[in-house]
């Protein structure tokens, strides 16, 4: 459950919003190509491999957005003298992203 409500704003992670976009259909791309290689019997470590880099660049992709979240929403609230809400969400995302 989101703890933020949805507003329309910009985010920081906007000024790369293009290169996240790319990091994305990139990401979609290796998913098509992992599919194709169940569907085609290719070797279990192969598709292992396939699999972690995907999950590598998936974990990239979500650094590079928490990274501009910790040094916009969080940096503004903390200047804002109202962070505390923001570092309990950031705290409970990374909680969540260490558990896999």
């Amino acid at each position: 459950m989101d703890m933020m409500p949805t507003v329309a704003r910009r985010y920081r992670y906007s000024k790369g919003k293009e290169s996240l976009l790319a990091r994305m259909k990139k990401l979609e791309g290796q998913a098509r190509g992992i599919q194709r290689m169940i569907e085609e019997d290719r070797y279990c470590i192969d598709i292992v491999q396939q699999l972690t880099a995907l999950s590598a660049a998936a974990d990239e992709v979500s650094l590079l957005i928490l990274e501009s979240h910790i040094e916009g929403c969080v940096a503004d609230a903390i200047r804002e003298q109202h962070g505390e809400e923001h570092i309990k969400e950031l705290v409970a995302t990374i909680r969540k992203a260490m558990k896999r």
